[in-house]
């Protein structure tokens, strides 16, 4: 089975191709305002790299959020393409549990991306990847207090957050990311849409 994986909801690439339980070929980069030029010319390096062709293979996978709302886009955009244009499996996994997935972590995972103005887009999960609180736009303070029952736990994140002394720093773990999508049902890719959790601007500002 080779799988190709793609996130793009932050201001980093990580992207990924994998046979069976090794990694041909992966990318961790930070591009920021690169990232809508620079995405489709690293995976097709990474194919390069693992020395294949896109269409051998079997299965992609792709973040739909949250995260970036431009950048979630991105991804899922060369995604899509790819899945419907070679006919290709394609599913999706959040962000969040991605981080989680990625943890070596014994305590409760709680994935954070700071969302602004106090909110954070923030989840919980067990070492099982069972979802103890689901993912969502939240407002910081009320996590903390919801976080205050749970008697151990680590918070995953690249972002600085004042309130957030003591962190885990994300580095996506992909082969483990692709093993706990191996069973995922695929989806039609026109039915890959983003997630991010929360209204965009202009909505916000609409209501």
């Amino acid at each position: 089975m080779r799988s190709l994986y793609i996130d793009t909801s932050s201001s980093f690439l990580y992207a990924g191709i994998t046979s069976d339980d090794k990694v041909l070929a992966e990318c961790k980069k930070r591009l920021d305002h690169d990232l809508s030029k620079e995405t489709l010319p690293e995976i097709i390096r990474l194919f390069e790299i693992a020395k294949l062709k896109p269409e051998q293979i079997d299965k992609i996978i792709v973040v739909n959020g949250p995260g970036s709302f431009t950048g979630i886009r991105i991804g899922i955009t060369v995604a899509k393409v790819y899945a419907w244009s070679l006919n290709i499996p394609i599913t999706t996994i959040t962000s969040l549990e991605a981080m989680a997935i990625s943890s070596e972590s014994a305590k409760v995972k709680v994935p954070m991306m700071d969302a602004r103005r106090d909110y954070v887009f923030a989840g919980a999960y067990d070492n099982t990847g069972k979802t103890l609180i689901k993912p969502q736009h939240i407002k910081l303070e009320i996590l903390l207090e919801q976080l205050s029952e749970v008697d151990d736990y680590v918070v995953i994140t690249n972002d600085e957050i004042e309130e957030i002394t003591t962190r885990e720093p994300y580095s996506p773990d992909i082969l483990k990311i692709v093993n706990f999508c191996k069973e995922r049902e695929t989806i039609n890719p026109h039915a890959v849409n983003p997630d991010y959790l929360k209204l965009t601007e202009a909505e916000e500002k609409k209501n």
